[in-house]
């Protein structure tokens, strides 16, 4: 008797992931806001927010491994600068807003934004000049920004803010 995992369809091995040109991927995202009646420029948009998990639905991707679920947001960037911020519990952003469109992704902890909690694996969807404030939750936060605009200073920083023992050489690279 083989004791082997079989594979099954669909199994990691046998994935080949669908591939449509950028402009069809945006073409995609512009149809599924039509059918949710969703402007992008008419306010932040939230991974909580109703007609935002309709677009989502609508834009789900069906050709996945067992196992696994992925769906596109329903919003596209031309351009993108990313950063990590850990945030301490309870400490706050004042109300402000960005030159360009931006997206912010909870990974772990909380924010309270506009009376909601957003939790890790939520998002918001920022357009550029939407004013906005949050307050950081509980337990902290440690969040990833895109931004098309550069939320930073020109010089250089001399401050250490990755302990230097967190690094780790893989296997490939010894």
């Amino acid at each position: 008797m083989n004791n082997e995992p079989q594979n099954k369809p669909g199994a990691a091995d046998d994935f080949e992931p669908n591939h449509i040109p950028f402009d069809e991927g945006l073409d995609r995202i512009k149809e599924a806001l039509a059918q949710v009646g969703l402007d992008l420029d008419s306010r932040i948009l939230t991974s909580r927010d109703a007609d935002v998990v309709k677009a989502c639905n609508l834009l789900a991707v069906d050709q996945m491994p067992e196992g696994f679920t992925k769906w596109q947001l329903p919003f596209s960037m031309e351009c993108g600068q990313f950063f990590i911020t850990s945030a301490e519990r309870g400490a706050s952003v004042g109300e402000h807003s960005h030159p360009d469109n931006g997206v912010r992704f909870i990974i772990s902890g909380s924010i309270i934004y506009d009376g909601i909690e957003l939790n890790a694996g939520d998002w918001m969807f920022i357009p550029k000049g939407k004013r906005y404030s949050f307050k950081v939750g509980p337990y902290g936060a440690t969040m990833c920004y895109c931004y098309c605009c550069t939320c930073a200073c020109r010089p250089l920083s001399q401050r250490e803010v990755i302990d230097p023992d967190y690094v780790s050489v893989r296997q490939s690279l010894r």
